[in-house]
């Protein structure tokens, strides 16, 4: 990576962490996956009950392997031969959990977080029910404000998730938002999170690295 744009970015993350502090979050910056693995450590305690929210960076980044190798009452909504109604009671049993790692569609510069759900179980949890919530992002996901965070769900990640699930949807063939009204829309629950009540709750780590989308 160029080393202004380097800069640019590290100072651009610098505004991000300070707005979040001021908005009750915590935020963090790792350079690599390396890092990332081991504040993720540092955060979640030994034998907690731990979820995750559908995700392409938490896959990328080896998040999922280590919760599945680690000493966690994971609740793998991944785990093979699971039937959906086995599915559905991790989802609700997510609210219990002691931890629940995401990610985020994007990242707004003021330290707030805008997510766009298909059935709502991820926002949803990011709202309320499980003790902490971390967010794990790459640099990729922070915009300047609200406007950006909608064109990059349109442009970006609804189309690039969409293809991810082999959605039957317009922005599949198209590459972009049609505001489609498909049976297989992935796009129904926005939500913005601008400030957090519970002090720390939420916990935003953002890795150098362009990930997810």
């Amino acid at each position: 990576m160029d080393n202004n744009i380097k800069w640019l970015n590290e100072k651009k993350v610098e505004r991000l962490l300070t707005n979040l502090q001021q908005n009750n979050m915590e935020g963090y910056f790792v350079q690599n996956q390396e890092e990332l693995l081991s504040k993720i450590n540092e955060l979640i305690k030994a034998n907690s009950t731990v979820s995750v929210g559908g995700s392409a960076t938490l896959s990328e980044t080896g998040v999922l392997d280590l919760l599945r190798n680690g000493n966690y009452n994971f609740l793998d909504r991944y785990e093979e031969g699971l039937k959906p109604d086995e599915i559905q009671k991790i989802f609700r049993d997510t609210f219990y959990a002691d931890f629940y790692l995401t990610s985020s569609n994007a990242i707004l510069e003021s330290g707030e977080l805008y997510n766009v759900d298909g059935n709502g179980n991820r926002v949803a949890a990011m709202l309320f029910g499980p003790k902490n919530v971390i967010v794990v992002a790459g640099i990729n996901k922070i915009v300047k404000n609200l406007d950006e965070a909608i064109q990059r769900n349109k442009n970006i990640s609804a189309p690039a998730n969409c293809k991810r699930l082999n959605r039957k949807t317009p922005c599949t063939v198209t590459g972009t938002c049609m505001e489609c009204s498909s049976p297989e829309r992935i796009c129904n629950e926005y939500t913005l999170i601008k400030r957090q009540n519970q002090k720390g709750r939420i916990k935003v780590i953002i890795v150098n690295k362009i990930l997810g989308y």
